[in-house]
């Protein structure tokens, strides 16, 4: 068994691979789309966003509630694809051991 001098050093590792993660996921990008691809949005691996685009022809149309509908349904598919990439990035960092780290983290 493990001494408690062992356990906090092993802490200390997973915190500092933690931390490494993090830094590569922030430089990381992911876009996610709706609407056939009329609004993108893009996001770090992080789930923050970057920057939404919007096609100027479904601006024009001017049906707001539809652009809104879909600019939040292309935020929600890029976060939904920044936190596969993360949960994918922390099970190879803990060998596929289940944390309970939300994310972002």
């Amino acid at each position: 068994m493990p001494d408690i001098s062992q356990l906090f050093q092993l802490g200390q590792q997973v915190q500092g691979r933690l931390t490494q993660m993090q830094t590569e996921l922030a430089q990381q990008t992911v876009a996610g789309s709706a609407g056939g691809g009329m609004v993108t949005a893009t996001a770090d691996g992080r789930g923050q966003i970057q920057s939404v685009k919007i096609d100027p022809s479904i601006a024009a149309e001017g049906d707001v509630e539809m652009l809104e509908d879909l600019v939040v349904a292309a935020i929600t598919d890029a976060q939904r694809k920044a936190e596969e990439i993360y949960r994918a990035e922390l099970k190879k960092l803990t060998g596929g051991v289940s944390l309970p780290f939300q994310f972002p983290i």
